[in-house]
């Protein structure tokens, strides 16, 4: 009985461990908007992928001079990502693309 303690013990430590594995892989930085617009919406999408993945903000938005932690946890382990901002309806920006090695970036500001 002793000996099916220490399985299960051991069995759950390892289960445990598993989510600390897959967010080692997850792309994290801080998204600053350095606009005197409203970003509605972020997309960012790995490099040589024909198209947008959903919307990271969500419901959310970035208002000029806000920052909002990024976590991409798409399971890739890519790190150069196409990146496109939207900004609000009526603001004089238009759509906004760049490419960034997101492994390497800590902070990343949209300027106009």
């Amino acid at each position: 009985m002793h000996t099916l303690l220490k399985v299960a013990v051991a069995s759950v430590l390892a289960v445990s461990a598993l989510p600390a594995v897959a967010q080692a892989d997850d792309l994290v930085f801080t998204l600053k908007n350095g606009t005197k617009s409203v970003l509605t919406n972020f997309y960012a999408s790995p490099v040589g992928v024909d198209k947008w993945e959903e919307d990271i903000f969500g419901r959310d938005t970035l208002a000029p001079g806000e920052t909002m932690q990024i976590t991409i946890a798409d399971g890739r382990r890519a790190c150069d990502y196409d990146m496109r901002f939207e900004f609000e309806e009526g603001s004089d920006l238009d759509t906004t693309t760049d490419k960034q090695n997101l492994c390497e970036l800590g902070e990343y500001t949209i300027h106009e």
